[in-house]
Formats: C-alpha cells, structure tokens, sequence
C-alpha cells in the first residue's frame, strides 16, 4: 500500500463510517482519486453469461448505492460494475447508525436497509453512463411495499434500457421478510414477472439472483433447480451473514449483515455446494471476504467464473483492484491455466 494510500484511508477511518464513505465517493466524481483505467489481458479477459469482462474481479452492489460514480468507477479496473440497490421509490432506510467498521476483524457490519434515490433519479444517470464498462443495476423493493415481487420488476422495466445486466435482490438481511422470497414458490412467482420485465426490454440483459449464506443444503438445492428453470444468467453467492463467527470487535454484536474476511469461508463453501448442485450448468460469481488475489483465486477453483468484493476496500482502497488483477494473473499462470474458465470449479472439492 502506498504512502498517499495509507495517509487517506488514515483520514478516512478517523471519520462516522457513512459519512467516511460518502467523503470517498466525492473524491472519486471530483478526480482526486489516482486510477489506472482498464485492466485486461488475454489470460484474465473472460466472458461470464454472455458479458465480455476485462478481467473477472467486478464491484459488488452497495458501494454506489445510486449510480453517482460510474465514470470513474469504470477507471478503476473493475471488470465490471453493479450499482444500487434500488427501489421504485426513493427510501431512508434505516435508522442511523447503520455501517460500522470492525477494524481487527477486517469485517463490515451494515444495516441501511436499501436507502436510496429510487429509480427516477438511478434511470437518468444510468443513462449517462459509459459505454465502454459492464454496468450492472441490484434491483431492489420498498420496505412499505405491497407487493414486493413487482417492486422488482418495475426497477428492471425502467432501467433495463441503461443495464448490461441486473439482479435481483432477496437477500439483503436488514428488510423485514425479504429473504422469505428465496423459498422456492415465491421465487417462482418472483421471478415470473422479472423475467417477463426482462423480455420487454429492446435488448433483453442477464438476470443474475443474489442469494444468502445463511442456507443449507435444501434450500439451496431449491434455487439451483428453480435458477435453471426460470432462465436466470447465474448466481451471485453471496451476500451478507447473520452469523457472527467468532469475532473480537465490540462492533461485532451490532444488528445488521455481516462482510468482509469472517465471511469469507462461509460463503466459498456456499459457492461451491453450489457449484455441485449446478453442475457448472449456470455461471457464478463469487462474493465475500476477497482481500487478495489469493482470495479471489480460491472463490474461482471453488465455482466461481467471476468475483464480486466491496468490503476489502474500506482497509485498503481502490489500488486494490489492480493488486487482485495482477497476482490473480500469477496464479493462473503459475497452475497452467490460459485463462479464468479453465480454472473455474478445479478445488471445488476442497469446499464441499
């Protein structure tokens, strides 16, 4: 980590962890954050549900909750981008605070509770996107909500113009009964109208699903069924936790989901049960606790064809991006792999 890197992250962390992130994001629109643009080469380039990716190691939603940072974002060296959550309408979420840092864990506690702009004000900066990044929108219902399933599909119809892909979300844990919604006939149903929002598009994207760490074997086995069914591009596994593995921080017993490093073990076995019960039928993207290019490196030998991280770069910034891509490329060639596929899925064992 650079001098200039440790110094603002320094800064950053003497700060409320909210307004820390928002600080961060100024900075990134206002120019003042270095950035080495795109990162490829032919061993990383790799295609994932028909998206053509620079490199596999893309920003997981959450970072920019309301689209306010695409054209720098797409310098930093993503391979690709997911913004929001976002609702229909415009939300506070939850009460303040609500994002809490735990320092010695290298972990992330969060309970926002999808605060956000609505798809009014997501749609037209997504409209002045560039065209030369991966944008990705995480769709999104209203806490108040009567019918959450269209809430879904109505984000998608409005902004699916903008997308390269998008996905849905049920399984944030800071929405009351939100994640009721991955029990397999209420994902049907779910996903029905997604899909059909999908289909009006002029030019129909992926649909990724976003799930839970907090599943076992049967439910997952009931999404990976209804995953192929309903013609969903892949999966993103995972998102936050409930549990509380074994953490020091006195943050550690703050309500809320859980990311970052404890995650990380928790949801590479998800990816690769998974990625057994799928039968690499389906693409994956791997997600949780990836602070290295080691680490990012085991989520793709476990299922993986691409990789999502967000909490990593609260302790070590955006120069991280480039870090992952570099050794990530070592150990491909390191193993003899051409490229990210032929990697994918080859430790999964060691997982399950």
């Amino acid at each position: 980590m650079s001098a200039l890197n440790r110094i603002g992250l320094g800064l950053l962390h003497r700060l409320d962890p909210e307004r820390a992130h928002g600080l961060a994001l100024r900075a990134l629109r206002a120019g003042l954050v270095p950035l080495p643009g795109r990162i490829t080469s032919p061993r990383l380039a790799c295609e994932v549900a028909g998206l053509r990716l620079d490199n596999p190691i893309g920003l997981a939603a959450g970072f920019d909750k309301n689209a306010e940072a695409l054209t720098p974002l797409a310098r930093v060296g993503f391979g690709m981008i997911e913004v929001g959550a976002v609702t229909p309408r415009a939300q506070a979420g939850n009460a303040k605070p609500r994002l809490f840092r735990l320092t010695e864990d290298r972990g992330v506690i969060n309970r926002f509770g999808f605060n956000n702009l609505g798809m009014e004000k997501a749609a037209k900066r997504l409209s002045q996107r560039p065209k030369d990044a991966v944008i990705g929108l995480n769709l999104g219902a209203n806490k108040d909500s009567d019918d959450r399933a269209e809430d879904f599909a109505r984000v998608l119809a409005h902004c699916g113009r903008h997308l390269d892909f998008a996905t849905v979300n049920v399984s944030s844990p800071n929405t009351e009964k939100l994640r009721e919604l991955q029990g397999g006939d209420a994902l049907r149903a779910l996903l029905v109208g997604v899909m059909e929002a999908r289909d009006w598009l002029e030019r129909p994207i992926p649909i990724f699903l976003k799930i839970a760490p907090d599943l076992d074997d049967a439910a997952l086995g009931e999404i990976a069924d209804v995953a192929q069914t309903a013609g969903l591009a892949g999966i993103i596994a995972t998102n936050t936790t409930l549990d509380r593995p074994g953490l020091t921080c006195a943050a550690g017993a703050e309500a809320g989901g859980l990311s970052g490093a404890p995650l990380f073990d928790k949801s590479t076995r998800v990816l690769a049960r998974l990625s057994r019960l799928t039968d690499g039928k389906i693409p994956l993207i791997g997600v949780g606790g990836i602070a290295s290019p080691e680490d990012a490196y085991a989520k793709i030998c476990a299922g993986a064809s691409a990789v999502q991280l967000y909490s990593a770069l609260v302790y070590q910034g955006l120069p991280l991006v480039p870090r992952i891509a570099s050794g990530l490329e070592r150990l491909l060639e390191a193993d003899g792999h051409a490229n990210v596929a032929s990697a994918v899925g080859t430790r999964r064992d060691a997982w399950l």
